[in-house]
């Protein structure tokens, strides 16, 4: 079966090959609507597969971009890869999407894949294990923008939540609400992940605004299936915390799933609050307070980020940027007394 070409296409709808090019590439600004008309009919008579590869050669693009993440079990993680995909849709792009697990070794291993393939740029969410292969990115002037997770000294272009701001409206809606003796629960901070790093750095913060003493005991740094035992020793302590902030979504299953095996009530025996929303927070009994991050707005940042890096000429100098994205505190009842 004979390749149907630009040319065919072309001779059938009798138009040049450059008319033909502008309507695959999307630029109509100087056709009419006959020939438009025309050449999608001829199109699909002749069912023309454009030749990506020809495509891609000819534009030195392959119109494809990598999403590196950390670890995809995360809501906040899955939820920025749908609206990454919508918003590089909307400019003809595809994209590649890569779990790390967390792991260096497989994050390095995606970035190399992604390289080889010849994508024209990444969002990573960084594990921070491969700083050698940051800066060599960043060297070759590669395009890639971080995603939720900030390493400062490499002066990479980073979209990222106010980690600070986050512990803030939690701490400050349990005062609110009369409590005083608040842990705070994180998945490892190993290799000094910033956003654990910070929503701790921020609930110390917060806590010594409003005069609390900071009790080192009520702060757990641990890995997800260690998570109950650092709950066991909690509520072991002759002061046992009376409210718990969720360092994450995967940190406020574990601390719901804890709550209900051991048959401790939320509020009564500890009150909740977890930081990234999630489907269930609105219809769990009780319903629990998050704080969101505003996942569509740091998507589209990314994106118009990565497509400036990009697009962007030799000549042009783009400066490292670091975007804080405002949480926001959805308040519901597992915080509230009486």
């Amino acid at each position: 079966m004979k390749n149907i070409t630009i040319a065919d296409v072309a001779k059938h709808a009798n138009v040049s090959k450059s008319t033909v090019s502008q309507f695959l590439n999307k630029r109509y600004d100087y056709m009419s609507e006959k020939t438009r008309k025309k050449i999608e009919e001829t199109i699909k008579e002749l069912n023309f597969q454009p030749n990506i590869v020809a495509r891609s050669l000819k534009q030195k693009s392959t119109f494809t971009v990598g999403v590196v993440v950390a670890n995809i079990l995360h809501t906040f993680s899955t939820h920025i890869i749908r609206a990454v995909e919508d918003f590089f849709h909307e400019h003809d792009f595809q994209i590649i999407v890569c779990n790390a697990d967390d792991q260096p070794e497989k994050e390095k291993k995606y970035i190399e894949m992604l390289r080889a393939k010849q994508v024209d740029g990444i969002i990573i969410f960084p594990t921070g294990g491969n700083l050698d292969l940051y800066e060599q990115m960043k060297e070759d002037q590669f395009p890639i923008v971080f995603m939720d997770r900030t390493i400062e000294h490499l002066g990479i272009d980073t979209v990222m939540l106010d980690n600070e701001l986050a512990s803030k409206l939690a701490i400050d809606e349990f005062v609110k609400n009369g409590y005083s003796r608040i842990a705070i629960v994180t998945t490892s901070i190993i290799r000094n992940i910033s956003p654990r790093v910070e929503r701790i750095r921020g609930y110390r913060s917060a806590l010594q605004s409003h005069g609390i003493e900071v009790r080192e005991s009520y702060i757990k740094t641990v890995d997800a299936h260690q998570i109950a035992g650092a709950l066991d020793e909690l509520f072991a302590q002759p002061l046992p915390p009376l409210a718990i902030l969720a360092g994450n979504d995967i940190v406020l299953i574990e601390v719901l799933k804890y709550m209900k095996e051991n048959n401790l009530q939320i509020p009564g025996d500890a009150a909740v609050i977890g930081i990234d929303e999630v489907p269930f927070a609105s219809f769990y009994t009780p319903s629990i307070t998050t704080i969101a991050q505003p996942t569509r707005e740091m998507a589209k940042s990314a994106v118009e980020r990565l497509l400036q890096r990009i697009k962007k000429e030799e000549h042009e100098e783009l400066s490292p940027m670091i975007q804080r994205f405002a949480p926001a505190i959805i308040v519901r009842s597992s915080c509230l007394q009486g």
